[in-house]
């Protein structure tokens, strides 16, 4: 059962060589350029997407913090694409695996330190210690203040993966248990079917919201250290 269960989330291989590779890059495709496509509906839809999306992130980012428009835009729409592609028949969602997550999150957490070190030196290391902290505290603080940091990769890649991968995990029993039951009860059956209807909207609302979310937390922390 377990086997079965978890089974979608093992990383499929082709020819006993991992198609990982090619299944990331494959949402890009999807996103037409304008040297394409001038004046599609498709286009137009993404262009006002990005818009809306750069308009609530970077408002609040000086000029050094919305250099990083690019990299944060990429970042949402690769998300989002990725999640709603892993939510059809038979499919294989990368960001239900720990490490590709944290292949994200490590380096642009990363990025937005080194950023905040360099620019804004003495800021940053105020943050290890809040002004006016009783001297016997001071050592204990910087620890905590330190593992804060160092944990904010981890939390943003487990945040993705644990929400992404019980999406799924839901779908799977809730569409199991329809099945068990149509040889039961047809009525029961039917409930459980319709809980399955809700519950996959709610995970393509969960999508959106998940890459939403991990950009966001990502401009706040470069909001912190520009």
């Amino acid at each position: 059962m377990n086997e079965n269960l978890f089974a979608s989330f093992a990383a499929p291989t082709m020819m006993g060589l991992p198609i990982v590779i090619l299944i990331v890059l494959f949402p890009s495709i999807l996103f037409p350029s304008p040297d394409r496509l001038i004046n599609n509906r498709l286009a137009s839809i993404q262009q006002w997407l990005i818009q809306l999306a750069s308009k609530q992130m970077l408002s609040i980012h000086n000029h050094k913090g919305q250099t990083w428009a690019l990299m944060l835009m990429s970042l949402i729409l690769f998300i989002g694409s990725t999640n709603l592609l892993g939510l059809l028949p038979h499919s294989f969602t990368p960001t239900t695996q720990l490490s590709m997550n944290l292949g994200m999150a490590i380096p642009l957490w990363a990025g937005t330190v080194i950023t905040g070190f360099r620019y804004k030196t003495k800021t940053s290391l105020a943050h290890f210690l809040p002004q006016g902290t009783p001297l016997p505290l001071i050592p204990m603080l910087v620890i905590i203040e330190t593992v804060s940091l160092f944990i904010q990769p981890m939390a943003l890649a487990v945040r993705l993966t644990a929400n992404i991968t019980a999406g799924h995990l839901l779908i799977h029993l809730i569409g199991g248990a329809t099945l068990a039951l149509m040889d039961i009860s047809t009525t029961t059956a039917f409930i459980t079917f319709i809980i399955l209807i809700l519950l996959t909207i709610l995970e393509f609302a969960v999508a959106l919201i998940q890459a939403y979310v991990f950009t966001l937390l990502v401009s706040l922390y470069l909001h912190d250290n520009t």
